[in-house]
């Protein structure tokens, strides 16, 4: 997380769009350039994975604890009730893993509004820990962002897509939101996504075509969306959501592996970040229906050539190696169910199977170990059902750019990430059969294992984020056309002296872009990739950012700042340009502005001044903007 110097919030950047939008900034913007910039622009905020606050809706009495659960009662994260009543709790959260509705004696229901977004677990102790918009709504408050300029749109996260739309009308109630903001507002909206609320997005993409008239459909998302942020996107995927399916994530609850990994594979949205190939594309089932009006309802799932000529599915190794007992011809899995796998045979020894990303996705890793853990044949039967079978789209094949105005996709880089795992039996029952016996990793370009043994593989030219590896973030550089300008620029703020541009680079399509640039060692920079000529009137965009967590991303003042910017560059009549420039860095806000003790004065003395205000407690706090600088962003345009 990104540290702040002051007590004012460094969260979202995109809050700080709206902030610039609604204009209540005074000590970024005079009176003039408010005045100049007019918008009414919208924020729709969809959370990742875990992040949307699940109350209770029943009655359950806990036997041997003095806690009980009652309507609208908290469920996650609530740590009281899972230390006091873990049982109960367990009703609550889990699911059916087959129809994946509640436990008898209790349900939960996602909270609504901004609420269910803003600390998921309240106290002094606990609320700092899952605090995931509170001190962006105190900032919104603070500078006089009006209230219905921020929407969230929390959702069941536990669930698979067609269910949330079977069970809540998910994607019904998300329409309706854009269109309400737009006749509240008069202007589209800005789309912010982080990490699984960007498979919700896409989803809903893709359900929105069946409810507009073809011809309409771009009409309506260039009315309601003006620009979608992308932020820590598993795009092919996350190798992590295999480790949780066999041994299991704890989410800092104080809880054992097994107890998580039962918990976890009950959720429908379990394989929604299962790692898939990115050579490997399903048809349109419902355009198909459509225009040859053909009943049936399962995705033809083909692979491209290059899927079976090269090795891994596009990801830098294979991404499980598990062992599995063999005792004899007639115990070994089918060929038919693990076509394609190798294996390292010894009589009377286990067998070691790899598996790629594609025989991931498709059900083979599942069919080959059916035998030897049940959890698979439920696995395998929702990975059938809500994915395969899916009549709006099988998630578990890549994106293409959505037809949307603006595109920001961002997110870490070169962060140690785990990207492929050995499994054995452990000797223990389930839930807690399998062991991790080794960990392979990307970082900084090249693979490494926990154990030291050597590794095979392809890794790309860096590392991801810790929870979401490279190739799988930055798919969306497919997005980008054959010609893109990259520019490199410190994260901190600059004078200019350490920008590196290219202009004009070539890109291949479905091809990775290495900008040739140096790095200066202990500085971190952010890489910006920009496209705003292959597709006439629509901007591409993908931004790096060295060492940004996946998790904390959204809290980084640098990407507040960037975020900021473009926004304002955007909307500014006299922008000259397509994207904001990166040719320098100035501070923006008075938190910006701290004392150089060197040279004994305030930081950056041409925008900054000492001033002091009763209540500063040392020299930082009393470096601020000096009050000429109301043209500040004009350099910018």
């Amino acid at each position: 997380m990104a540290a702040g110097r002051r007590s004012a919030p460094q969260f979202i950047f995109f809050v700080v769009a709206l902030l610039l939008i609604n204009h209540h900034h005074t000590e970024v913007l005079g009176k003039t350039e408010k005045n100049q910039v007019s918008s009414k622009l919208s924020g729709i905020i969809i959370p990742g994975f875990a992040s949307t606050q699940l109350r209770a809706w029943s009655v359950l009495d806990c036997p041997y604890s003095p806690l009980d659960f009652n309507p609208l009662d908290s469920v996650w994260l609530d740590t009281t009730k899972v230390l006091s009543a873990v049982n109960c709790w367990l009703k609550c959260m889990m699911l059916d893993p087959y129809n994946q509705t509640d436990h008898p004696e209790c349900k939960s229901r996602p909270d609504s509004g901004l609420s269910a977004i803003t600390e998921l677990d309240p106290g002094y102790i606990t609320g700092p820990l899952s605090s995931v918009w509170k001190d962006w709504v105190r900032w919104c408050i603070e500078f006089g962002i009006e209230a219905n300029a921020i929407v969230a749109a929390p959702y069941d996260w536990r669930l698979s897509p067609s269910v949330l739309e079977e069970r809540d009308l998910y994607f019904h109630k998300l329409k309706l939101i854009f269109e309400t903001t737009l006749k509240l507002r008069g202007s589209p909206s800005l789309v912010f996504a982080h990490s699984l609320g960007n498979n919700v997005f896409r989803y809903f993409l893709e359900w929105l075509k069946l409810e507009i008239a073809p011809k309409h459909y771009v009409q309506w998302l260039d009315n309601h969306i003006y620009a979608y942020f992308a932020v820590g996107s598993p795009l092919l995927g996350a190798t992590e959501a295999v480790k949780a399916t066999f041994s299991g994530v704890l989410f800092g609850l104080p809880i054992a592996e097994g107890t998580s990994r039962l918990l976890y594979n009950s959720f429908g949205s379990t394989l929604w970040f299962m790692p898939f190939s990115k050579h490997c594309k399903a048809d349109d089932v419902f355009w198909k229906n459509f225009v040859e009006g053909k009943g049936n309802s399962n995705h033809s799932h083909t692979c491209d050539e290059r899927e079976f000529t090269s090795n891994y599915s596009g990801w830098p190794t294979d991404i499980v190696n598990i062992e599995i007992p063999f005792k004899g011809v007639n115990s070994y899995p089918s060929i038919e169910d693990i076509s394609g796998i190798t294996s390292n045979m010894e009589c009377g020894r286990p067998v070691l199977l790899s598996f790629s990303a594609r025989e991931v996705s498709d059900g083979t890793l599942f069919k080959a170990i059916k035998d030897y853990d049940p959890d698979s044949k439920r696995l395998l039967y929702q990975l059938q059902k809500y994915y395969q079978g899916d009549p709006v789209l099988n998630p578990l094949t890549p994106w293409d750019r959505p037809p949307i105005k603006n595109i920001f996709c961002i997110y870490g880089i070169d962060l140690k990430t785990e990207v492929g795992y050995y499994f054995a039996p452990s000797g223990k029952p389930y839930p807690d059969n399998w062991m991790i016996s080794d960990i392979i990793y990307e970082y900084e370009g090249s693979l490494f294992s926990r154990s030291g043994n050597s590794v095979n593989g392809n890794p790309g030219a860096a590392s991801g984020d810790e929870t979401v590896s490279y190739n799988s973030l930055s798919w969306c550089k497919t997005w980008l056309g054959p010609k893109v300008n990259i520019t490199r620029a410190p994260q901190s703020e600059h004078d200019g002296s350490d920008v590196q541009i290219e202009l004009n680079v070539e890109h291949e399509n479905d091809k990775d872009i290495v900008p040739n640039m140096t790095r200066a060692s202990r500085v971190k920079y952010i890489t910006y990739y920009e496209d705003a000529e292959s597709r006439p009137g629509r901007k591409t965009a993908v931004w790096e950012l060295d060492k940004a967590n996946h998790r904390n991303i959204v809290r980084m003042q640098v990407l507040m700042r960037e975020l900021w910017l473009q926004m304002w560059h955007d909307i500014h009549p006299n922008m000259q340009s397509s994207f904001v420039t990166k040719a320098v860095r100035g501070p923006l806000r008075d938190v910006d502005c701290y004392w150089d003790y060197g040279k004994a004065r305030c930081s950056w003395p041409e925008h900054c001044e000492y001033r002091y205000v009763f209540g500063d407690v040392h020299l930082g706090q009393s470096c601020r903007l000096r009050n000429s600088s109301t043209d500040l962003l004009q350099h910018y345009l």
